[in-house]
């Protein structure tokens, strides 16, 4: 057995989490927010996965469960005040009064151990009200989708452009589509989140901002401190700014 240290901007470390596990690996420990350490069996190749990260520090490794390893360090999470999120593998009970989501960290982005996906929910407990339809940008593992059900929301709709993330996201909620925002119809939605990159939200601001119904309200996240000012240029009327950690999240519309 063998590990590689991978050091990745703090913005891209759950892509590369979700590569790593789809690449075969046998357990994933996140070192801090810029290095996260891999463990692959020796059949998984050292020089091809070497050759794929360059720059990462290989090393060999005694063997042990790194499954059950990884999995040790990801307890369950309350988030906001309704919520209890669970890795799929626990049967932690829920605690009373809170909705609980069970996750697969690695399956896609968007597993509730993230910032950003902590703040998007919490913002969706300020927002979202009982009937409101609710649409979830790149939705990735459909997590948010499923707790704007959760807090009454109806309908709700959630798209993404990766075929696998759609696929992952039909385990949490039922209305799916690959795709994005301009495939939906003006004055849709009381509520559009998108917890995406800051490039992506910038350029898909137009179609965020015109599916929303009159005082509608548009949630983007998925952006650090020092981003703020770019995102925030292309919404009108910024209702606030939160942040957790290095991470922030925008309420306009």
């Amino acid at each position: 057995m063998f590990s590689l240290e991978i050091a990745c901007a703090a913005a891209d470390r759950d892509l590369l989490i979700a590569d790593l596990w789809e690449l075969g690996s046998a357990g994933i420990v996140e070192l801090d927010e810029r290095r996260v350490r891999a463990f692959f069996e020796e059949e998984a190749g050292r020089e091809e996965l070497a050759a794929r990260y360059p720059g990462a520090a290989v090393r060999s490794e005694a063997e042990r469960d790194w499954v059950e390893a990884a999995r040790e360090k990801l307890p369950p999470m309350l988030v906001g005040e309704r919520f209890f999120l669970v890795p799929e593998w626990r049967d932690d009970p829920t605690p009373t009064g809170r909705f609980r989501i069970d996750v697969n960290p690695g399956m896609a982005f968007g597993t509730g151990f993230h910032e950003t996906t902590q703040l998007c929910i919490e913002a969706l407990e300020r927002y979202l009200e009982p009937g409101m339809t609710l649409l979830d940008v790149g939705t990735g593992s459909g997590i948010l989708a499923r707790a704007g059900e959760l807090l009454g929301g109806g309908p709700v709709f959630a798209c993404d452009i990766d075929p696998m993330a759609v696929e992952v996201a039909r385990r949490h909620v039922q209305r799916v589509f690959v795709g994005s925002a301009d495939a939906v119809r003006s004055g849709t939605a009381g509520v559009v989140v998108a917890n995406i990159s800051p490039e992506t939200i910038v350029a898909l601001a137009p179609d965020l901002l015109r599916v929303l119904e009159p005082d509608g309200t548009v949630l983007v996240s998925g952006f650090e401190r020092h981003q703020v000012e770019m995102v925030c240029a292309v919404l009108p009327r910024v209702r606030e700014v939160r942040v957790k950690g290095e991470w922030a999240l925008a309420a306009a519309g």
